[in-house]
């Protein structure tokens, strides 16, 4: 399963951050090689933009499964890395072609960074399990 490291951009000047994080999986195994691509593009683009404080990128391929994680200043510099290109044009065309996605967010302390994955992926099964009203993986 490729992950890229967490990568700590920058430290904030707040006692908390926004953290972010999400599960996209793919419709096909024939959509893998674009979307990770896509993601590697967005992931450099988060690295670049105001407010982010750390990143990170899973992909589980044979599962055709993504997940991200990222923490920023704040809630309005997640929408606004959300609303710039490349991310908002490569939302439009994921629709076509996601199964499935979940994100939730939640405000940590700074010195919880870098948040685990397993805190994560328990997060967004919490959401998940909440959403259909079955236990997920």
């Amino acid at each position: 399963m490729p992950t890229l490291p967490w990568v700590t951009i920058d430290r904030p000047t707040t006692e908390n951050v926004q953290i972010m994080a999400s599960r996209l999986e793919v419709r096909s195994l024939r959509h893998v090689p674009g979307f990770l691509a896509t993601s590697i593009r967005l992931w450099r683009q988060a690295r670049r933009s105001p407010g982010v404080v750390g990143v990170t990128l899973k992909a589980d391929l044979t599962a055709r499964t993504f997940w991200t994680l990222s923490a920023w200043s704040d809630a309005d510099a997640i929408t606004a890395y959300a609303r710039t290109d490349p991310h908002a044009s490569a939302i439009v065309r994921a629709r076509a072609v996601i199964k499935e996605s979940t994100f939730v967010f939640w405000s940590a302390p700074v010195g919880d960074l870098p948040i685990d994955w397993a805190q994560a992926r328990h997060r967004i099964a919490e959401k998940r399990e909440s959403t259909t009203g079955q236990r997920l993986s």
